[in-house]
C-alpha cells in the first residue's frame, strides 16, 4: 500500500499553508514542535488554529518566534531570502550556515536531505537572478528563521505522514507588481518564477503574491505527477488558509491523502520522442530492445515523411518520469538523433494477473486484465502457444483458440 498526497492550490502556496495542510491531515503538532527542537535554533513555536473563512472550515498555521514577535510576517507576503547587503551581514544566515545547521541536527536523514535540497533550490534561484555566487545569498534573520522552520517542518511532516508521492496539477500566479528589499518587481517574484520554470502555472485575476519562494521550492521538490493514480482511495482531506484575504477567491490550499493498493497501476508517465531519418531498421531494432532493458514501459515506431519528403521514423517511448534520464542516455548513444522531445501524459491501464488454463495441447498462461475487480481482457501468452504448437505439429492459431475456449469454459488450473 502506498500513500499519495494531492495538493490543490486555489489561493497559492506558502510554507505556512503547507504546514497547516500537513498538520490538518493528522501530523501531531506537539510532536512536530518537539522534534524540530533538534535544529538548535532560536525559540519558536508552530501554532495552528481552527478557522472558518468564507464559509469553509479549515486551519491556519504560523510560526511564532518567541524573541521577535513584533518582527514576524506571515509567509503569504514575506520575502524571506534576499541578496546580502554589507550593513546586515551580522543579522542573518548564509546558505552554507543553514545547510550545516540542518546537517548537524537530530532529524531523520531523509528530512535533512529533502530540506537541504529545498534550500538549495531557493539559493540557486536567487544567485541566478542577482548574478552572484550562491554563497553570497543572504537570508535575513527573521526570514531565515521562518524559512528554516517552514521548510524543515514541512519536510518532517511529510516524513511523519509516510508519503510515497506528492501530486499537484498546477499553481496559481497573480499579476501586477510586488515590493521587496530590492524595489518593485513584477508579480510573481523573480525567485518564485525562476523556481517554477517548467512547472504548470495558471494565471488568475489576483493582484497579490500567491506563491512564495518557500512554497514554490517545497512543491517543486516534492511533485512527482499531476493526479493520483487510478485505483487510489481518498482517506482524508484538509483545508489550509493563508493570512491574506484575496479579491476573487479564498486563500486556501486543499490537501488530500490517498492510499493506493499494491496492484494499482501507475498513471503518471512521460513520452519521449524523436524523428530518425538516417538509421537502418536493424539499428532501430537494437535501440528498441535496449530501451526496454532500462525501463521503457512501451516503445513504438511509425513511418513519417520529413522535410524535403524524406522518409523517416518517429520513435516514441513511454516511461516513468524517474527513468527519463537513463532512457535519454540510450537514445542519444544508440541513435543518430540530436534532440529528443518529452512531455508528461496520463494513462489508464488494467490491473494484471497471470492464470493457467488446460488445453488438449498442454498448459497455456493467460494474461488477464481487471478494472474495478471486473475481468476486461484475457489473452493467451503467445510464447506458450508457439511452443505447444511446435510440440504438437499444429498451427499456432489452433493452440491460441483452444486456450481461449478453455478460458471461457472456466478451465483455469
Amino acid at each position: 500500500m502506498s500513500r499519495v498526497l494531492q495538493l490543490e492550490s486555489v489561493g497559492g502556496a506558502s510554507g505556512d499553508m503547507l504546514l497547516g495542510a500537513l498538520v490538518g491531515l493528522g501530523v501531531s503538532l506537539e510532536g512536530l514542535n518537539e522534534t524540530l527542537k533538534g535544529l538548535q535554533v532560536d525559540p519558536f513555536e508552530i501554532v495552528v488554529n481552527d478557522v472558518v473563512i468564507q464559509g469553509m472550515s479549515g486551519v491556519q498555521a504560523r510560526v511564532v518566534l518567541e524573541e521577535i514577535h513584533s518582527g514576524h510576517q506571515d509567509d503569504d507576503h514575506k520575502h524571506d531570502h534576499e541578496h546580502s547587503h554589507p550593513h546586515d551581514h551580522d543579522h542573518g544566515r548564509h546558505l552554507s550556515t543553514i545547510l550545516k545547521l540542518i546537517e548537524v541536527s537530530t532529524l531523520p536523514d531523509s528530512v535533512k536531505h529533502e530540506a537541504s535540497a529545498v534550500f538549495q533550490r531557493i539559493g540557486e534561484a536567487e544567485a541566478a537572478i542577482h548574478g552572484i555566487d550562491i554563497e553570497q545569498i543572504h537570508f535575513h534573520e527573521v526570514g531565515a528563521m521562518d524559512s528554516i522552520i517552514d521548510i524543515v517542518g514541512c519536510c518532517l511532516a511529510k516524513h511523519e505522514l509516510n508519503l510515497d508521492e506528492v501530486v499537484i496539477r498546477s499553481l496559481p500566479a497573480g499579476h501586477g507588481i510586488i515590493e521587496c528589499a530590492h524595489g518593485v518587481y513584477p508579480n510573481p517574484a523573480p525567485a518564485t518564477l525562476r523556481i517554477l520554470e517548467g512547472f504548470p502555472v495558471d494565471a488568475v485575476d489576483e493582484p497579490f503574491e500567491l506563491v512564495t519562494p518557500t512554497g514554490a521550492a517545497l512543491v517543486s521538490e516534492w511533485r512527482s505527477g499531476s493526479f493520483p493514480p487510478v485505483g487510489a482511495r481518498a482517506m482524508k482531506s484538509a483545508y489550509s488558509f493563508g493570512h491574506r484575504s484575496l479579491s476573487q477567491r479564498p486563500n486556501l490550499l486543499r490537501a488530500t491523502l490517498f492510499e493506493v493498493p499494491e496492484d494499482a497501476p501507475t498513471t503518471a508517465c512521460e513520452v519521449l520522442e524523436c524523428n530518425l531519418d538516417d538509421m537502418t531498421p536493424e539499428l532501430i531494432g537494437v535501440l528498441t530492445q535496449r530501451l526496454f532493458t532500462v525501463g521503457a514501459l512501451d516503445v513504438t515506431t511509425q513511418a513519417i515523411m520529413m522535410k524535403k519528403q524524406r522518409p523517416g521514423v518517429l520513435l516514441q517511448v513511454v516511461c516513468a518520469s524517474v527513468d527519463r534520464e537513463s532512457l535519454l542516455d540510450v537514445i542519444f548513444k544508440e541513435s543518430s538523433t540530436f534532440g529528443v522531445r518529452f512531455y508528461a501524459v496520463e494513462r489508464a491501464v488494467l490491473s494484471r494477473s497471470f492464470e493457467s488454463v488446460d488445453t488438449k495441447f498442454g498448459v497455456v498462461q493467460m494474461k488477464v486484465g481487471y478494472r474495478n475487480q471486473i475481468c476486461m481482457s484475457a489473452t493467451p501468452e503467445m510464447e506458450d502457444c508457439i511452443t505447444l504448437a511446435d510440440q504438437s505439429g499444429v498451427s499456432v492459431e489452433k493452440v491460441y483458440r483452444s486456450a481461449l475456449v478453455s478460458w471461457e469454459r472456466g478451465g483455469v488450473k
